[in-house]
């Protein structure tokens, strides 16, 4: 039986220095590659720093951009304001020059129709001196 320790403890042994190796390979492995994805990263930091620096840059123009575009909107909209005040204004003058004195030449036009209405009226009396007596004989049924 000792015989078949003997072997039974070899291929322990072996297989506990297989693993072992395995293991001190991994890391190594492992070192390489953590050492690569060091380096990939400092240039990715260094690649990616510009254009961070761009897009900040960007922003800022950006920013400017819509402070001016915030600026012109409010002169626009000061002129619209400015503009439809003078408009109406302007309205206001026109309807008291043109449309006022039209109302008095149109109330001096209708006074005028009504004194010829009058004249005319007084004259179509004296013009016919029986015309009262006509009147009542077209109303008269009998």
């Amino acid at each position: 039986m000792n015989d078949w320790n003997q072997t039974f403890l070899g291929v322990i042994a072996a297989a506990t220095a297989v693993m072992a190796l395995i293991q001190i390979g991994a890391l190594v492995v492992l070192a390489r590659v953590a050492t690569q994805v060091r380096e990939l990263m400092a240039i990715m930091q260094q690649e990616i720093r510009p254009l961070i620096g761009r897009a900040n840059a960007i922003a800022d123009e950006a920013q400017k951009t819509a402070t001016l575009a915030t600026a012109q909107a409010q002169k626009i909209d000061r002129l619209m304001t400015d503009l439809t005040r003078r408009v109406d204004e302007t309205s206001v003058v026109i309807q008291q020059a043109i449309i006022t004195p039209a109302r008095e030449g149109m109330a001096l036009v209708a006074g005028l129709k009504a004194a010829f209405g009058v004249l005319r009226g007084m004259r179509d009396l004296r013009g016919r001196p029986g015309s009262a007596v006509d009147d009542e004989d077209a109303l008269f049924i009998g």
